[in-house]
């Protein structure tokens, strides 16, 4: 494991740490050739530099966020943001987490993808990869 996302972890209280680690796992374990690391102090995994899921501590609860997930058609992804195409899911408990939901999720990051690595290059407009 990246140094920095350990050190993340660790930071957690004892609950978040269990969240943080089945989420790493799985999403290691389903996204392979994903790079990770930590970004703007969270972790996120990228496919060919594009940010496509990662985790973070929210006041409502540990953040599982797709940056694509507005399209996946999931409704469990019930927190959409207001400008982007993002989607995200809170959990309180690792009990919380769904890993068949989880991995249908992470698979559908693979192909649905809007190119983030590339918004500020076209100042704020995003388009479709896949």
């Amino acid at each position: 494991m990246n140094p920095e996302i350990l050190n993340y972890h660790n930071s957690q209280t004892t609950e978040n740490q269990a969240i943080c680690e089945r989420l790493y796992s799985e999403i290691c374990k389903t996204l392979p050739e994903a790079e990770h690391k930590l970004w703007h102090g969270h972790p996120v995994w990228f496919l060919d530099g594009n940010p496509i899921v990662g985790y973070s501590k929210q006041k409502a609860g540990l953040r599982l966020m797709f940056w694509s997930g507005a399209d996946f058609e999931e409704p469990e992804l019930y927190k959409r943001g207001a400008k982007f195409k993002d989607a995200s899911i809170f959990y309180s408990s690792v009990d919380d987490i769904d890993t068949t939901d989880l991995k249908r999720w992470l698979e559908k990051s693979r192909d649905i993808q809007w190119d983030y690595k590339n918004i500020v290059k076209r100042k704020g407009e995003l388009i479709r990869l896949k």
